[in-house]
């Protein structure tokens, strides 16, 4: 236990060097620095006594002893000068173990102040050096200011989850134990003092030989790829206990000299941050990936033995993200190494970050004797989850340690998953036992089921999700989780004189409710409409049909945004919910119902704005928001990269100069279409100029239908007649009939059908997708507010006409990349659909009815 004394002693040290050195982690350097010198001079002073001699400061060293730094009379820029020389030169003295010459390897006086400097040793000078537990707390109270995030991502694991991971894993005396990403040596402290309980008696006594204790020492291991880190886990460890630890500056993810050194016990927290560029990893993992949480995730399940185990925290990512290499991972963990997983609360590491972690526990051995993996969830840690982290009363940690034990040891001894004594909850079809004891939020779970759809999904909720119903999840108003329209004022209350930039609805495309870009309007010409205020991450509910789907998130908009009031600005409250998930819940059919029922009369119909808070939706938790969030995201990258495939795609011919040009007049002489007014149902498809789409396809859906007259089969289509749109914004399109029914043409189209001996309909086709070909069809176009593309028109159009052979091989590989871009809308249709699919889990048919 940290003694009061020695806590303000750390503190006092830190506020004299705050106002040189404002870096925590570069006043614990210095201060690690100051102590190990004058706890050198503490054991030459200690080795005189007994009758021996100095080591450390002797020979040419023997002038930077402590007491000769710290004598009365020296001025203060001799002791300056002699300090800084001394700390600077330690590495080169003979007298000193490798241990301490790494620790002031590449040590320095950052400032040149010898008042700071005096004050400082004077603090230092108050330590006195012993092996006793009293000192090693002193200085994990020192380390625990080292809470910022380093350059790859690092934070100080807090104690008490430490300890957690360690009691779970239970390292023992003869196991050997590493930390491939040390930090501080935390773990590796931990798991000492763990291993030291385990041997003590009930006198207090350790129990261990002096060959165990050997042995024990030499059994820890850390790498760090930081110096700096490497230089504070040496001291960690030696006041520990350990004289000789051994703690490497040591890549763990592109060195390969370890690569074959195997362990009994793995514990850590990896770097959650890649550097830009990725991680460039030598080739030896089994997962290929640039990202560093995958590759330590990767190395610790490989570099087990076979008995082997670990507990490793994680962020997010790993549980759930649906990249290749994410995925991956989790097939190799859920298939031979994963038996637990332990969520916990988003603010672990406040002040620092808000990641949201979890804990991996492997097991070898386990993982073979068992087709289930156990889930648990930590709601609260003994703390709030505020920046200041206070101790509270609420502690789900001891609970679910005990719990976890408890399920590790009936695995251990050859029981399964739905013995009746286990005190955890089984995922249907099993049911759910209870004891005198409240239950852990303990599930148990099929690895099948976790391996369903090739996801190997390792969040709890998911799981609980489906073994509950979606009813269980909550109805919320959204008045209850969002500020509606929290700043109404006009644009000259704002910007006087001035400009802003207006969203009205045609600023929001209806199909996606993607943000389009605002209007920029002088406040003087302001709209009476303009009364809304809206900030970054704000979201724009349309209120006027029939553009109830109108909805944004504006995560980059201009900083005078004012929105209609035919907009509501809904301002998530994020202790309630994501931005991002209440988007989809309001995309959602049954959310669009609850609009429509609310809507007045009129032409214009609209929701009253007071309405709008009285829309409820289903509200998980924020866990599971953002795991629906995230699972959205990973299908939407799918979507649009097949969408830029598809919206980008346009034939091409490489036209040789030395081919003929031919006009389509020379050709074939076009004809005109069938005038009839459509049904929903009859003899023949009537395909009309709507029925072609932007990339010359025929459309599938809405198809109308006529009566097949005698004067209607005059127009009946054949396969390989080709359709030009005439008239209208739509004018020039054209497309291919390749139909097996029976279908007439209407009236704004046009036919041409090629001589087959000359033209390929496939060729011109590829042709009437050019530039070539749409710049003769600008210049040909008559008309003003309706361009027409007649006949006439039409029958100047000149093209290249290879032969017959030529065009058969360009026709042929337009059709494989014709196959290729069909593939991506099948893509995007079948993404669009997981993605509704997501959405409709949380729902139930019964839910505002």
């Amino acid at each position: 236990m940290l003694d009061t004394d020695t806590k303000r002693r750390i503190d006092t040290a830190r506020d004299i060097l705050v106002g040189k050195v404002p870096d925590p982690k570069s006043q614990v350097e210095q201060i690690t620095i100051a102590l190990i010198y004058k706890f050198m001079d503490d054991l030459d002073a200690e080795s005189e006594e007994l009758g021996g001699e100095r080591n450390f400061f002797a020979g040419d060293f023997a002038r930077f002893g402590w007491a000769k730094l710290m004598r009365s009379g020296l001025g203060g820029h001799e002791m300056l000068n002699l300090y800084a020389d001394a700390i600077t030169r330690m590495p080169e003295n003979p007298g000193i173990p490798p241990l301490f010459r790494d620790i002031f390897k590449n040590a320095f006086l950052p400032y040149r102040d010898p008042e700071t400097l005096r004050a400082f040793l004077k603090i230092i000078d108050e330590f006195e050096y012993d092996h006793s537990e009293r000192l090693g707390d002193a200085f994990e109270y020192l380390l625990s200011v080292l809470g910022s995030q380093g350059d790859a991502g690092q934070f100080r694991t807090p104690r008490h989850i430490i300890d957690f991971i360690v009691t779970v894993i239970d390292p023992k005396k003869d196991e050997s134990v590493l930390d491939p990403a040390c930090g501080t040596a935390g773990f590796l402290i931990s798991s000492y003092k763990h291993i030291l309980k385990a041997n003590t008696n009930e006198q207090g006594q350790i129990t261990l030989t002096p060959d165990e204790k050997g042995k024990l020492s030499d059994n820890f291991m850390g790498y760090d790829i930081s110096p700096d880190m490497v230089r504070l886990s040496l001291v960690n460890m030696y006041l520990h206990g350990f004289l000789e630890p051994h703690i490497s500056e040591y890549d763990t993810l592109t060195s390969e000299e370890n690569w074959n050194d195997l362990v009994d016990v793995i514990l850590a927290n990896p770097p959650f941050m890649s550097p830009k560029g990725g991680i460039r990893p030598h080739n030896r993992f089994s997962v290929q990936s640039r990202r560093s949480e995958v590759l330590f995730v990767d190395y610790m399940a490989e570099h087990l033995t076979p008995a082997g185990r670990a507990g490793i925290i994680v962020p997010e990512g790993i549980i759930f993200q649906s990249q290749n290499a994410h995925k991956q991972l989790r097939k190799m963990l859920v298939e031979d190494f994963l038996v637990a997983v332990v969520s916990l609360p988003a603010g672990v590491f406040n002040p620092y970050s808000g990641v949201k972690t979890s804990i991996l526990i492997l097991d070898k051995v386990l993982a073979k004797k068992t087709d289930h993996i156990a889930f648990f969830k930590v709601e609260n840690d003994g703390f709030d989850l505020g920046a200041q982290r206070r101790e509270i009363d609420k502690n789900d940690l001891p609970q679910v340690a005990e719990e976890l034990c408890d399920y590790l040891a009936h695995l251990r001894a050859g029981e399964t998953a739905d013995d009746p004594q286990l005190t955890l909850h089984v995922a249907e079809p099993h049911a759910q036992y209870t004891t005198d004891k409240p239950i852990a939020p303990g599930l148990v779970v099929e690895k099948s089921k976790v391996a369903e759809g090739g996801e190997y999904n390792l969040s709890g909720e998911r799981y609980r999700i489906e073994d509950m119903r979606a009813l269980d999840y909550p109805q919320v108003k959204l008045s209850e989780i969002c500020e509606i329209n929290p700043e109404v004022k006009r644009p000259s209350d704002l910007y006087a004189g001035s400009y802003f930039d207006y969203i009205d609805i045609s600023c929001v495309e209806n199909e996606s409710g993607r943000f389009l870009g605002a209007n920029r309007i002088e406040t003087d010409n302001a709209p009476s409409r303009a009364r809304r205020s809206v900030k970054k991450n704000d979201i724009l509910l349309s209120t006027v049909r029939p553009n109830l789907r109108a909805f944004a998130i504006l995560t980059e908009i201009p900083e005078r945004a004012i929105a209609s009031t035919g907009f509501a600005v809904l301002r998530s409250k994020k202790d309630r919910v994501i931005s991002e998930f209440l988007i989809h819940m309001l995309r959602h059919d049954k959310s669009v119902d609850q609009m429509v029922r609310m809507m007045g009369k009129g032409s214009y119909p609209s929701i009253n704005q007071t309405d709008v808070k009285s829309i409820t939706i289903p509200l998980p938790p924020l866990e599971v928001q953002q795991e629906i969030v995230s699972e959205i995201e990973g299908y939407q990258r799918v979507i649009d990269g097949a969408r830029v495939v598809v919206e980008n795609y346009r034939p091409h011919i490489a036209i040789d100069p030395e081919w003929p040009m031919v006009t389509i007049g020379e050709l074939t002489k076009p004809e005109y279409g069938f005038t009839e007014k459509a049904e929903d149902q009859g003899d023949a498809r009537f395909i009309r100029i709507t029925d072609i789409s932007e990339d010359g396809t025929l459309r599938s859906e809405e198809p109308k239908f006529i009566t097949l007259t005698s004067e209607a089969q005059k127009s009946i289509l054949e396969k390989g007649d080709i359709l030009v749109a005439r008239t209208g914004a739509t004018y020039g399109k054209t497309m291919i009939f390749q139909e097996d029914y029976v279908a007439v043409f209407a009236s704004y189209l046009i036919r041409l059908r090629f001589p087959l001996e000359h033209v390929l309909p496939g060729y011109y086709w590829a042709f009437s997708q050019s530039d070539a070909y749409w710049d003769q069809a600008k210049a040909l176009v008559t008309g003003g507010g309706q361009p027409q593309f007649n006949g006439n028109a039409i029958k100047q159009i000149r093209f290249p006409l290879p032969s017959l052979e030529t065009q058969q091989a360009i026709v042929a590989e337009i059709e494989a990349e014709q196959t290729l871009v069909d593939a991506n809308r099948e893509l995007i249709a079948r993404f669009e659909k997981k993605i509704q699919d997501a959405v409709g889990r949380v729902w139930s048919e019964d839910k505002t009815s």
